[in-house]
Order: structure tokens, then sequence, then C-alpha cells
């Protein structure tokens, strides 16, 4: 089975906590990001994400290996939506069950962080006066991916 994966299907919460659910488990860590209506000032109507999906996927499960190395009794699950988002849709989820919470609250923030950092996943908000392609995760890289970046 699959721990990490992109799609255009809405994302649910209770199937990838199950994913990580464990007897040795006295943690479970979800981090749900979702589209926010407001970003400095601009009323967002909706997002649109794509994604190079085979090289997305296949950095999201390095990610996963970086935790196994990092928090060896870890167990973790992500998933990141792509396709047209409305406010308030899930766009990832990151579930990470341990033995102790510690562990779930950091391998949490390191995939999160690690997923803006590396994976080939761009953003296009559309605005009420317009929109624009936000580039890579981190904002670092502006603009529009080429074709081959998204297909």
């Amino acid at each position: 089975m699959k721990r990490c994966w992109i799609t255009d299907k809405p994302l649910e919460v209770s199937s990838m906590v199950e994913l990580v659910t464990r007897r040795e488990a006295g943690a479970i860590n979800t981090f749900i990001g979702t589209v926010r209506e407001f970003t400095e000032g601009k009323r967002t109507l909706f997002l649109q994400y794509e994604a190079y999906t085979s090289m997305a996927e296949k950095k999201l499960e390095e990610i996963a290996e970086e935790i196994d190395r990092k928090w060896p009794d870890v167990k973790i699950a992500i998933a990141h939506r792509i396709g047209r988002l409305e406010i308030s849709d899930i766009a990832v989820i990151i579930a990470v069950s341990t033995p102790h919470r510690d562990d779930s609250f950091e391998a949490s923030r390191y995939a999160i962080e690690r997923m803006k950092e590396v994976v080939p996943i761009w953003k296009k908000e559309h605005w009420e006066n317009g929109q624009e392609w936000i580039g890579n995760q981190k904002e670092t890289k502006q603009g529009i991916p080429r074709e081959e970046e998204i297909r």
C-alpha cells in the first residue's frame, strides 16, 4: 500500500489516520493544510494546484524515508491534492504516529517543511481581480512552471 501520493480527489482525514494507527503508537499527529480565503489582504476565490505527479510522489516518498531514518519508530502517510480547490478544501494531509508525542510533532513539521522545499507542486491563486502562478511551495520561485514541469 502506498503511503505517499498525489490525487485529484478530495482527501479524507480519517482514512489517513487509519493508515498510521497501530498498537505501538501513543501519539498520532495530523497536519491538515487547507485553502484560506485571505492572503495579504487579497480575497482568494479558489486555488489551482498542478504537479509533476510521478516526480512529486517520488519526492514525497524520499521525505518519508528521511523521516524513517530520523525517527525510527515513526509511521507516516502523506497525500497532496491537485486540481481546483475551493476555500476550506483540504490541500494536504500528513499523518504521523509515534510512541511519544514529541517525535510525532517534530516529524510532522519536518514533513511539511521538506514538502515545500523539494516537491514539484505549483499553486495558482485566483482572486476577485486577477490570478497568478505563485511558483514553488516556498514562494521563492515566481512564475508559471514550464509545461514539462507540470505533466
